[in-house]
């Protein structure tokens, strides 16, 4: 028995690793049992530590603002979603991201894409250089890369799953060191 979970999935939570309990959030309610209800850009993912053996996000990063004031408060939503997605995969288990990035145009266009990702963002969550960096930033976690390429260089990305033919897509496979 496995379990995956979609962020920002929609109405249907997409299923890479082809888990056989699929889960999604949303900032919309769908009436889905299986699809909880969160803003991730302030809220945290509602689920327990160590609960997914996959989680995956596709057209979701982009959309999760790096900095973001809530009265005096600042918050770096997206240091805490890379922080909450590896809270809630369980040792070893897979993260898979894909979005777009610089220096596509398409990357930029989408009124609402506030986080634009280029091909170092991922060294941040993975290389021992800059993940003390990321840990002051209030990153916790670490990640390992399996694979991160662009989607037209992607071959099979994981079971189930091509993604190719969307030159401006970003994608990052990604392991929970634990």
């Amino acid at each position: 028995m496995t379990k995956t979970l979609d962020l920002g999935c929609g109405p249907n939570p997409k299923n890479p690793f082809l888990a056989t309990e699929i889960f999604g959030i949303d900032i919309v309610d769908f009436g889905n049992p299986n699809i909880k209800v969160a803003d991730l850009a302030i809220d945290s993912i509602p689920f327990d530590d160590n609960s997914f053996d996959f989680l995956s996000g596709f057209d979701f990063l982009e959309h999760i603002p790096r900095v973001l004031y809530l009265g005096r408060e600042r918050k770096q939503p997206f240091i805490d979603v890379m922080s909450e997605a590896w809270r809630v995969l369980k040792p070893g288990g897979e993260a898979f991201f894909a979005t777009p990035a610089f220096p596509r145009p398409e990357a930029f266009q989408d009124p609402q894409h506030v986080n634009f990702i280029s091909e170092n963002s991922i060294l941040y969550f993975t290389e021992p250089v800059w993940i003390d960096l990321c840990w002051s930033y209030g990153f916790k976690g670490k990640f390992e890369v399996i694979q991160h390429v662009w989607a037209t260089d992607a071959l099979k990305i994981c079971e189930g799953s091509f993604y190719q033919n969307v030159p401006y897509h970003l994608i990052w496979h990604l392991r929970a060191v634990k």
